[in-house]
């Protein structure tokens, strides 16, 4: 767990020190933080896709609703339905 924290940490030094770099004043503006944080959230899905279409595996809706979203989102996968 801290670990986790740290990483955390070292995440947020490395923003503050772009925002610097950038003259944006920390802490940004609301919209364009949860910008960037979405931004975070849905590019962190972009691996497991990539992995999936390399492998010839299919892109179905289901996947992506059972994988992708409950990590975007917050929310629990659905249950009961089978995905490959």
């Amino acid at each position: 767990m801290l670990k986790s924290w740290f990483v955390s940490l070292a995440t947020g030094l490395l923003a503050g020190i772009i925002y610097g770099a950038m003259n944006v004043h920390s802490p940004a503006p609301p919209v364009i933080a949860l910008l960037g944080l979405f931004g975070m959230l849905v590019g962190e899905q972009l691996i497991p896709l990539a992995r999936r279409l390399l492998r010839r595996e299919p892109v179905t809706m289901a996947w992506f609703r059972h994988e992708c979203v409950p990590k975007i989102s917050g929310m629990p996968p659905p249950d009961g339905k089978d995905v490959t």
